[in-house]
């Protein structure tokens, strides 16, 4: 068995579709639309298995989690980059273009080296080695 996809919903689809296209190399399908539902979707793909389904429908409440502290349910994901230095690097450029890193680039206690940024809509995204 595998993880097929994680979805997420969001009211900024194309914000996010272009996030992770742009800084995470994601290929992306064409919009899915259902107008009886309103529902809006893509799926991103990363160069494996996993993919991330975004998706948008204008009667979703906003969640009311506090992006910074924890809570119970899917906290994050992790996205491999590769290398240290692609962490660096990716990490430093989200930074400068306004995005909020809540973990500089370290290495765990379990021996990963990672960071954690979060996405337009507040999601935690680790990019890791």
């Amino acid at each position: 068995m595998k993880i097929d996809h994680i979805a997420i919903w969001t009211f900024y689809l194309e914000g996010m579709r272009n996030f992770y296209i742009h800084y995470f190399d994601a290929s992306s399908t064409e919009i899915y639309y259902n107008h009886s539902k309103e529902f809006r979707s893509y799926f991103l793909s990363f160069h494996g298995d996993c993919r991330l389904e975004i998706m948008e429908m204008p009667r979703i409440p906003v969640s009311k989690n506090d992006i910074i502290k924890q809570f119970t349910g899917i906290i994050h994901f992790a996205i491999n980059v590769g290398s240290r230095e692609k962490v660096d690097r990716l990490t430093e450029t989200l930074k400068k273009d306004g995005y909020r890193v809540i973990n500089e680039p370290r290495t765990t206690g379990d021996g990963y080296y990672e960071s954690v940024v979060l996405d337009p809509d507040g999601n935690r995204v680790e990019i890791m080695n």
